[in-house]
């Protein structure tokens, strides 16, 4: 007698975070800007405009920013990441936070 089996949960649950976050929009290609400070602008500009976010506008543009760094994790490269990782520093200035 054959037993159901339950479908497998989706694993990549980062997926479907970025497909169906209320967070912001983003620029189409935001995170292959080629500078540290066109990545800030870009979400910088997603997050003032954005309705749809629910904390302050650094709040959320600084999380969009981790969030990607952390699921991109091993297969960053190291220019792409030193690149994201400046944009930090750039939001962080673009805020009056530094």
């Amino acid at each position: 007698m054959a037993t159901a089996t339950k479908p497998k949960p989706d694993r990549r649950w980062s997926n479907r975070v970025t497909r169906e976050s209320n967070a912001l929009d983003l620029e189409p290609g935001v995170f292959l800007r080629p500078t540290a400070k066109e990545v800030a602008a870009s979400l910088k500009r997603s997050a003032d405009t954005s309705q749809r976010r629910k904390v302050e506008p650094f709040r959320s543009a600084m999380s969009m920013l981790t969030f990607y760094i952390n699921r991109a994790g091993k297969n960053l490269p190291a220019r792409r990441r030193k690149v994201l990782q400046a944009a930090k520093t750039e939001l962080r200035r673009a805020y009056g936070k530094i």
